[in-house]
């Protein structure tokens, strides 16, 4: 029986992880879940698996989950530490799907332990890629990737020699907005950012989607994951979302890897690596798909892919910077008090702040100092939204 644990249990990666736990619950010791403000499917969860205990990431939300709980031997816990407490707990395997650079602390917590981290925390790597597999190597822990994109990229590698790659190609769907006129896309609206044309997602990850945010994180993750250089690293727009990845070697060769737009096959290919086990995801009919079409990103339409770019070519913690600013930005477009378009020029415009405060992102890659580049950049943020509200 394996010990696994589920860090944001509440978001859909969580959710998705979760179904496929409790298809099989002979054959897991399910240790913790962790979630934010969710407290009823949290505590709904954590009974349907019987986990030893359930986090929320919010002090003020304890009692609401010990209500919740009541009556059952699973144990509660809130807060920030709470969260890296529940990835330090002896585990065999741990997703981590927390959303945003919260997401560091416990699964660095889970590597240090020697488990399997399956990521879907993007930001980790983002943040702070040099300290994550500096420490799954110092600790025996081993890194397996959630995110579609890098899923496949890892099993197109398999039984591939890395120096042989030439270039990784990852996909995009193009996020709700790819055919629209440019223009438009300054009054576009959040429920428009919000609608997906093809993946069923959480509302932030979605609207990443519609900007490219999240491919421009994901730019960075296949940098620091594969070691490979950002000039191996391409963009392209496919609007069918069945081809997540492409990797091209050295002989002309291209390796994709096709798949319906479903979680549950990268996380279930990480929860059962090195096997394979039977999915319950669809399988493609490609005679009825038929065609497959590509075409490359507009940079005037997506600048989170140039701003990306820059930062891998930077490096440091210029990642932290990119990430913070990208949340931050996004909370506010989510309220309402910026445009769409706004988001990038808020990121850049924070990245070359700090590219003026000599010595600020060429700072040690360590917890402490992403962290705190991660709160100057999200005050730099505010304050550049701000004053251009006034």
């Amino acid at each position: 029986m394996r010990r696994v644990s589920i860090l944001g249990a509440t978001g859909s990666v969580g959710q998705n992880t979760i179904d496929l736990i409790a298809r099989a619950p002979q054959d897991y010791d399910v240790v913790a879940l962790t979630g934010g403000h969710n407290i009823s499917q949290l505590a709904a969860d954590a009974k349907l698996i019987n986990a030893e205990i359930a986090v929320t990431a919010y002090d003020e939300r304890l009692e609401d989950l010990r209500a919740a709980l009541a009556g059952t031997d699973i144990k509660v816990a809130a807060g920030q530490a709470a969260l890296s407490e529940a990835g330090a707990r002896p585990a065999d395997w741990l997703m981590s799907a927390i959303v945003g650079a919260s997401g560091l602390a416990p699964g660095l917590a889970a590597l240090e332990q020697g488990a399997t981290l399956a990521l879907a925390n993007k930001e980790s790597l983002v943040c702070a890629g040099a300290l994550v597999l500096e420490t799954a190597a110092r600790h025996g822990g081993r890194l397996l990737p959630v995110d579609s994109e890098h899923s496949a990229v890892f099993q197109a590698l398999t039984g591939e020699d890395i120096e042989t790659v030439e270039r990784i190609i990852i996909t995009a769907s193009g996020g709700a907005f790819r055919d629209w006129p440019i223009e438009a896309l300054k009054t576009a609206t959040l429920a428009e950012a919000s609608s997906h044309p093809n993946w069923d997602m959480g509302q932030r990850i979605t609207i990443d989607s519609a900007s490219m945010f999240n491919k421009a994180l994901e730019l960075i993750e296949t940098k620091e994951y594969f070691g490979v250089s950002s000039d191996q690293i391409e963009v392209i727009v496919h609007p069918e979302s069945l081809i997540h990845a492409l990797v091209g070697h050295t002989d002309g060769a291209i390796m994709a890897h096709l798949g319906p737009p479903d979680m549950r096959h990268a996380i279930g290919y990480a929860l059962h690596w090195p096997k394979r086990r039977e999915l319950p995801v669809s399988r493609l009919d490609l005679a009825q798909i038929a065609n497959l079409s590509f075409k490359a990103p507009d940079d005037a339409r997506y600048p989170a892919l140039r701003l990306a770019r820059d930062v891998m070519q930077r490096g440091g913690l210029s990642g932290a910077v990119f990430n913070a600013a990208k949340e931050r930005s996004l909370d506010a477009f989510i309220a309402g008090r910026i445009g769409f378009l706004d988001m990038a020029a808020i990121v850049e415009e924070v990245l070359n702040r700090f590219e003026a405060q000599t010595g600020l992102i060429d700072a040690a890659i360590t917890l402490d100092n992403v962290m705190q580049t991660d709160h100057l950049a999200r005050e730099w943020a505010d304050s550049i939204m701000v004053n251009r509200a006034g």
